[in-house]
């Protein structure tokens, strides 16, 4: 279940309250009794790093050797520095 910053405009209360995301926003401040408790806009608790986190924190295996060999040649127009 999330949890969801409230804060109170009457009486400055701030409070984190876990509830489920089809539960109703809470509205009365446990505090004051007031209908002024709101929830806050917060940032994320979580952040993703790293170049791709499949290719690189998950999949099993080892790498693909590179080769010493040019790759193919591209175009055709005949004038291949390959050959």
């Amino acid at each position: 279940m999330p949890i969801y910053a409230y804060r109170c405009t009457s009486c400055g209360l701030e409070q984190d309250v876990m509830q489920k995301m089809s539960d109703a926003p809470l509205t009365t401040c446990p505090q004051c009794k007031t209908e002024t408790f709101a929830k806050q806009v917060t940032a994320a608790g979580f952040q993703l790093k790293g170049s791709g986190w499949y290719q690189t924190d998950f999949k099993g295996g080892s790498k693909p050797a590179k080769s010493d060999n040019p790759p193919p040649c591209q175009g055709g127009t005949g004038s291949c520095a390959c050959n």
